[in-house]
């Protein structure tokens, strides 16, 4: 695999580079860290600029580029390596990835919404359910994920609740508008009648559960929104607030396609089971299931 520098791809993209550092925390571009320094795979660079060609109207639209876009989740990562799909991964957050899928520029679309009324609620069905233009998808579960605040090794300021977070002043990441972990957020503000300018927030925003545990450890931020793997990764402590649902949404005919078939085949094994252990939090009962069509 060739990665680029953030200069490279600057470079690559025929930008300049404050705007690629603009896009990395905006989610807008594959991109991935690695001992402190962003890297950007040019193969999914590549995708990206085939999947964002303007076509003039009547011109067939190819086949979706092999991209599940959306929510990042560590366990999907490694499962999408390990089955031998092929399919890459492009986190730019749940509603973004449903948008990216919806027109034609991903293969399927990883999802976890919240509703900002009741955190306990099926938002992704729901989410599907309120729209028009899904007769030909299908959702398909992939886990059951624990959520909830990362915070520093030993709870130091002993968060419990959001209405810690506020009265302890503690210092919180962001994820990018439309993100799952966003929208759990702004539900749990909700539902303590709080607004987010009563939040002490960090920049820059954080794309991912492992930016969050990334800037927690360094100790620029205090707590985030994630799920306890992420937590258990890092050697950081988890406060758990809900067990959500995490899907994949993807086309009918994608779903009896090779790449696709190796990757729900292998949401049954062993292996997938095993590595859900190791890693905490997550609950493969649902694995495979139609859960919207």
């Amino acid at each position: 695999m060739q990665l680029l520098t953030t200069a490279e791809a600057a470079s690559y993209l025929r930008l300049k580079e404050r705007k690629i550092y603009e896009m990395v925390a905006e989610g807008s571009v594959p991109c991935t860290k690695v001992t402190g320094r962003w890297l950007f795979p040019k193969a999914e660079l590549d995708h990206w600029l085939a999947a964002s060609v303007a076509r003039p109207d009547g011109l067939t639209r190819r086949d979706a580029p092999p991209i599940v876009a959306g929510s990042h989740d560590p366990l999907l990562d490694w499962a999408l390596r390990e089955s031998g799909s092929g399919l890459a991964t492009l986190a730019v957050g749940s509603e973004a990835g449903i948008e990216r899928f919806l027109a034609g520029d991903a293969v399927a679309a990883s999802m976890h919404l919240h509703a900002l009324d009741d955190i306990s609620a099926d938002a992704n069905v729901a989410a599907l359910a309120a729209r028009s233009d899904v007769q030909d998808a299908v959702l398909i579960g992939f886990c059951r994920r624990e959520q909830g605040f990362v915070v520093a090794a030993g709870n130091p300021l002993k968060l419990a609740s959001i209405d810690d977070v506020i009265a302890k002043h503690a210092r919180m990441t962001m994820r990018p508008k439309g993100a799952g972990a966003q929208l759990l957020l702004l539900a749990l503000l909700q539902q303590a009648r709080q607004t987010v300018d009563k939040l002490v927030t960090v920049s820059p925003l954080c794309p991912t559960g492992p930016d969050i545990a990334q800037a927690i450890r360094a100790g620029r931020a205090d707590a985030g929104v994630a799920t306890r793997a992420v937590a258990n990764s890092a050697g950081l402590d988890f406060v758990p607030v809900v067990w959500e649902p995490f899907d994949l949404l993807m086309r009918q005919r994608d779903y009896f396609r090779p790449p696709m078939q190796a990757l729900l085949k292998f949401l049954h094994s062993d292996e997938l089971k095993g590595r859900a252990r190791e890693m905490g939090g997550y609950d493969l009962s649902a694995a495979g299931q139609v859960r919207y069509i």
